[in-house]
């Protein structure tokens, strides 16, 4: 069974999208917010894709406040999750934004929320780990 790592401060998101893609995609789920268990858990292989919240408040990391982006370019610039696939979810929805954001973080893809389409939801996050 595939499994995404949910990378969210807001636990009604965390909780929504955990329940959709478990019921709806038949996908397993952790979550976490902290960032240094973000980095193990990518670099252990655990797990196939991770969904970044763009914007996390109260992540920290070697004693400094990090968002989504920042923690997206930190995966991508180490050989042992480099490969790992990522996809931003951001309420920031604003034209631009999208290739702003996967250009800033090297993200393989961009999710909008709220998730008003769950089948759509479930079809982009299976589309990159080839499910």
């Amino acid at each position: 069974m595939k499994t995404v790592l949910i990378v969210e401060d807001d636990m009604i998101n965390a909780r929504v999208f955990s329940k959709i893609l478990t019921k709806r995609g038949g996908l397993a789920v952790k979550h976490t917010e902290n960032v240094d268990e973000v980095m193990q858990i990518a670099a252990s292989g655990e797990v196939d894709v991770i969904l970044m919240d763009v914007s996390l408040s109260h992540s920290v990391y070697q004693g400094k406040p990090v968002d989504g982006i920042r923690i997206t370019q930190m995966l991508k610039a180490n050989s042992d999750t480099a490969q790992l696939p990522i996809i931003l979810v951001t309420a920031h929805a604003m034209d631009g934004d999208r290739e702003n954001f996967l250009q800033q973080s090297g993200a393989d893809g961009y999710i909008s929320k709220p998730i008003v389409d769950h089948q759509k939801f479930v079809d982009d996050v299976k589309a990159m780990i080839g499910e």
